[in-house]
């Protein structure tokens, strides 16, 4: 016997991809831009805190975050957003922000609203944010996110039956995978949404430091601006794309009191705390902002060369922020397929990351093109696409 509830779930976009192109050999040197892992270096110095905590694994560690931890993420805060919290009470750190994106919906999610409750989410979207849903018994309700609507999805639309079933909805800034950043307007129309229909924000904001000029609002500032209940919302921070650290698996929730309180007390039962050395690192990270600086300088050189070399691509729209460009081509697969048949480059067909809805799949008409790689490699990969691609002039 297996439980239903997961039975119908797709592959994951990855597995698919691997299908898709088993046995199709790469038409030229295979130049990975599918993942969004980081390739930029870490600071040097975190193997110099890391030698220096080596006997923290010898300790169980702390679950909701060692104190230092929890203090670094609130002054990065109030640096960063200019709100002051409270590093015990109104944060909690996590083993990568995706533990915190799955486990806030069994934490804070009510079994009943209405009827079956409802987990509203983007289209494209990250999976976990279904998967969370699902396991907490939740309907999700996908809203596309689509050039007609900014790229970011219009929750003001949906009908009221909807809404006030709704408990919790998730929303990406900037957006993974269109690079679409949320705007003050943006951030004050959902939370008034949400303040009407009683339901939670949870703001993913994982790319929140990968910016071309501005940086972006964050959900943070502009509820402390509003005078929103703090219990409105969460916020979640990470470190693997604003330090180049994906497998130091470190972020941090941020919330009112008592949302945090249910979350630590279901991470008390069920969490998987980071070690205690890996926390020391966290905090210096926290930090330190001059290695951000450089991180961004380096992604604004891979802006400036996506944009030269797509200037006469159909469609393209330069990202925002984070480190994905995000093509329109018919049918995504197809051209997956093809360019790395031809070239060796290999891309994420868009429909992987998006669910079918009444109007279609989202994503089916898009590729995500991941520049993680350095500069070089990133033009080389760039032009190929699009010269297998695109007929540009």
């Amino acid at each position: 016997m297996y439980p239903e509830r997961f039975s119908t779930l797709p592959a994951y976009a990855f597995p698919r991809l691997r299908a898709l192109l088993e046995g199709v050999p790469a038409g030229g040197d295979p130049l990975l831009m599918t993942i969004g892992e980081p390739k930029h270096a870490f600071p040097a110095w975190i193997a110099d805190v890391l030698a220096e905590n080596l006997s923290g694994f010898g300790n169980y560690p702390t679950n909701e975050g060692r104190p230092e931890l929890l203090e670094a993420c609130a002054a990065w805060v109030k640096r960063r957003y200019g709100v002051a919290l409270d590093a015990d009470r109104n944060f909690l750190a996590l083993n990568g922000t995706r533990e915190g994106l799955y486990n806030v919906g069994m934490a804070l999610g009510p079994e009943e609203k209405n009827g079956q409750p409802v987990v509203l989410m983007p289209n494209p979207f990250y999976p976990v944010y279904m998967i969370s849903a699902i396991s907490h018994g939740a309907q999700s309700v996908f809203v596309p996110a689509t050039a007609e609507t900014g790229h970011l999805p219009d929750y003001q639309s949906l009908s009221e039956e909807v809404l006030n079933r709704t408990t919790l909805c998730y929303i990406c800034s900037p957006a993974n995978p269109q690079g679409a950043v949320a705007s003050k307007d943006y951030w004050k129309a959902l939370l008034n949404l949400a303040e009407t229909y009683d339901f939670k924000v949870l703001a993913d904001e994982c790319y929140s430091e990968i910016y071309r000029d501005a940086p972006p609002p964050g959900i943070l500032e502009v509820a402390h601006e509003m005078g929103v209940d703090p219990e409105r919302v969460v916020a979640f921070h990470s470190l693997s794309k604003r330090s180049n650290v994906p497998g130091l698996r470190s972020g941090f929730a941020a919330s009112g009191p008592e949302n945090i309180v249910r979350m630590k007390q279901l991470r008390s039962y069920a969490g998987a705390p980071s070690p205690m050395p890996l926390q020391a690192v966290a905090a210096k990270l926290w930090n330190e902002e001059s290695h951000v600086v450089e991180n961004r300088r380096l992604y604004r050189e891979k802006y400036a060369a996506a944009d030269a070399i797509m200037a006469d691509v159909p469609g393209y729209l330069p990202p925002e922020a984070g480190f994905f460009l995000w093509l329109p081509i018919k049918d995504g697969e197809a051209a997956t397929l093809r360019l790395w048949r031809e070239t060796g480059v290999k891309v994420l067909p868009g429909g992987y990351l998006s669910q079918d809805g009444p109007t279609g799949n989202p994503g089916q008409d898009y590729i995500r093109v991941a520049m993680v790689a350095d500069l070089d490699q990133t033009k080389r990969g760039l032009e190929t696409l699009r010269d297998c691609l695109f007929e540009v002039k």
